[in-house]
């Protein structure tokens, strides 16, 4: 599908593409070299997120110390620019740094720029790197559309330049999105990505490398090397420059199918009585530090799921269905007062969902409802999702589901509608009480799509527990299939300003449409 340039981004592209094309370090150690002479660079681009109507964080890397220093403007001159003073970057911080803009405009193109000044010299400083971003409107009638996915770099398959790198964020730059939501595994820090692996057709798919991709991550230094790895490629830090993100986080940040409490056994390929807890909170450090997150910045307990308000039209509920979920098991216990969210976030969703206004209330989850995601342990049918193929009344995080369902009906919250990546492929689910074993609960939909840069997989199995209809699927039939071989996907959200309908398109990694549905606003089910 041939996809035309946004109008509203298209004077910004040549600087943008400058900024992002930045020659980049070629070794990828713990920290940056010191240079004894020179100016600070910040090669590694920008970004933006958590935007509201009024507020934006924006994120830089330096590669020595440096004060942070942003200018916003409504032009790409900058003339009568406004200044912001972020914070000193340094080792603690693996010189990333985040500085919140507020008091802006809504419903208008920021452009901003980012400057790093010597901290003993504040006239010394480096070239400056754009970026932009537009705020939420407080008018509905301009409407509200962004992208997802999820699952980058993982399964071996890396920055393969030959292909176009991660090519999938070009395509999805073109829809001039108000925001990409990323549904989390950003990095897989349990996998390495080798100089080349075979193709089925004998050729070799060839990956940029870099030392901290050829082992799995365990120290802190280990995991910021996961996330340095992704800014290397070009079309990241373009689309970063462009569209601001809202990112939540799954396993791989960690390990594959973690859990709170999980201690590993075997020595191989981690120490043995390795604690993921503890490698989980280096995960966090690192994340927090790479991701400009609005609940992160400035909270001790490092909390991700948060509510992100855009506007008249939507909420986006952020959740974190890793951090306070039970063990994996075979998930059919009878009572499950933890289940996959914790019984804190819980309440809390219920509690903002009752209070949201907005006409569409998307829940983004990190995986699938009705989907069933097998972790087997030792011969033991464990299970990683919420489903575990049982099709009769709610079991282990099924019922914590099914509370949150009931809720929903029973308060009567309109417009809520599932999003989510994991599962690598892509699929539009319709949940109805009339086909399924638990019924207290009003119709909704469910779309997966994803992966952004990754091994694809066969679809998933379903779990007839809230009445699942599969009602469009693109995965392939063998397992693992690389970038190079497609199956690459992300979906589009489109709300409409005067209507209110949201449409929801399922695309390819070019753009190509592959399913549409819109849904009414308004209505507690669909």
């Amino acid at each position: 599908m041939s996809l035309s340039l946004p109008g509203r981004r298209s004077v910004l592209r040549g600087s943008l593409a400058a900024s992002a094309a930045l020659t980049l370090p070629t070794a990828l150690g713990s920290a940056p070299a010191f240079a004894l002479s020179g100016r600070p660079r910040a090669d590694w681009g920008v970004q933006a997120g958590d935007v509201t109507a009024d507020s934006g964080l924006v994120w830089v890397r330096s590669d020595r110390p440096a004060r942070m220093i942003v200018e916003t403007s409504a032009t790409e001159s900058f003339r009568g620019a406004r200044r912001w003073h972020g914070p000193l970057l340094g080792a603690g911080s693996d010189f990333t740094g985040t500085t919140r803009l507020h008091g802006l405009p809504s419903g208008e193109q920021i452009h901003y720029r980012v400057l790093l000044a010597d901290p003993d010299d504040p006239r010394r400083t480096g070239e400056p790197v754009p970026g932009t971003f537009r705020t939420a409107s407080t008018r509905r009638r301009q409407g509200v559309r962004f992208v997802w996915s999820g699952d980058l770099a993982g399964q071996g398959w890396g920055i393969n330049e030959s292909i176009g790198g991660y090519r999938i964020f070009d395509a999805m730059a073109k829809l001039d999105p108000d925001f990409f939501l990323c549904s989390g595994d950003n990095i897989y820090a349990d996998g390495v990505i080798p100089a080349t692996q075979a193709l089925p057709d004998g050729s070799l798919y060839r990956n940029v490398t870099s030392e901290a991709k050829s082992h799995v991550a365990v120290t802190l230094d280990d995991f910021r090397g996961n996330f340095r790895y992704n800014l290397l490629d070009q079309a990241l830090r373009r689309f970063n420059a462009q569209v601001p993100n809202v990112i939540q986080w799954d396993d791989h940040e960690v390990r594959n199918n973690w859990y709170p409490g999980e201690v590993i056994g075997t020595g191989t390929p981690y120490p043995a009585g390795t604690r993921l807890n503890d490698m989980a909170a280096r995960s966090r450090q690192a994340f927090s530090e790479y991701f400009p997150i609005s609940t992160i910045s400035g909270r001790p307990d490092g909390r991700i799921y948060r509510v992100h308000h855009h506007g008249p039209l939507l909420d986006v509920f952020v959740l974190d269905m890793r951090t306070y979920r039970d063990a994996n098991s075979p998930d059919d216990r009878t009572t499950d007062p933890q289940g996959i969210l914790g019984a804190e976030q819980l309440e809390w969703l219920k509690r903002e969902l009752s209070r949201s206004r907005a006409v569409w209330k998307v829940i983004a989850a990190d995986m699938p409802l009705g989907l069933v995601v097998p972790d087997p342990v030792e011969g033991k049918p464990n299970f990683e999702a919420v489903a575990q193929g049982d099709p009769g009344a709610p079991l282990g995080r099924e019922l914590q589901i099914a509370e949150l369902l009931r809720y929903i009906k029973h308060r009567r919250i309109t417009g809520t509608v599932w999003l989510t990546a994991d599962v690598h492929h892509t699929s539009a689910q319709h949940y109805d009480p009339s086909r399924a074993a638990f019924k207290d609960f009003a119709p909704f939909w469910e779309f997966v799509s994803g992966p952004l840069n990754a091994g694809a997989f066969p679809a998933s199995a379903l779990d007839g527990t809230f009445g699942p209809d599969r009602v469009f699927v693109k995965a392939p039939t063998a397992s693992n299939v690389s970038p190079a071989e497609g199956y690459q996907f992300f979906g589009e959200v489109d709300i409409d300003g005067d209507s209110g309908e949201l449409t929801v398109r399922l695309r390819e990694y070019d753009g190509t449409v592959l399913f549409t549905r819109t849904l009414q606003p308004g209505r507690v089910g669909q």
